[in-house]
């Protein structure tokens, strides 16, 4: 039994989202820097989980890290969850949906604004609904 408020079999979770959103959301995969559909987008709104819809980040935090992924300075309180991510050799945070325990991305302190947080997501981690 999962964990998270919203919890689907891997099959379930597959046929809802498809195979490249399931790869990325589900396996923890990564979409090729400056690919993604909200890499530069600056339109007013609130991401949301693109597998269970949370509200997740607000279009206000969003900035151009440069580094070819959406980035944001900080997120809704309490809708992100945060693990010690060791693989590929680095020691890194991972974020995930705190209500699905979806991928998101990675977050890191190396960001330009006052709370010197950069949350690194992939744009198919996220659906952007505008204000």
């Amino acid at each position: 039994m999962s964990k998270y408020p919203i919890h689907k079999t891997e099959a379930e979770w597959l046929a809802e989202l498809g195979e490249e959103r399931y790869r990325i959301l589900r396996k923890k995969g990564t979409e090729r820097p400056f690919t993604g559909t909200y890499n530069l987008a600056t339109d007013k709104g609130t991401y949301a989980c693109g597998a269970c819809k949370t509200p997740l980040f607000e279009s206000d935090n969003k900035f151009d890290s440069g580094c070819g992924w959406p980035s944001f300075d900080e997120s809704i309180e309490g809708a992100v969850e945060y693990v010690r991510d060791t693989s590929h050799g680095m020691i890194r945070t991972e974020i995930l949906c705190a209500t699905c325990g979806s991928h998101l991305g990675h977050i890191f302190n190396d960001g330009p604004t006052a709370t010197g947080q950069r949350y690194c997501v992939n744009s198919l981690s996220v659906d952007l609904n505008k204000d």
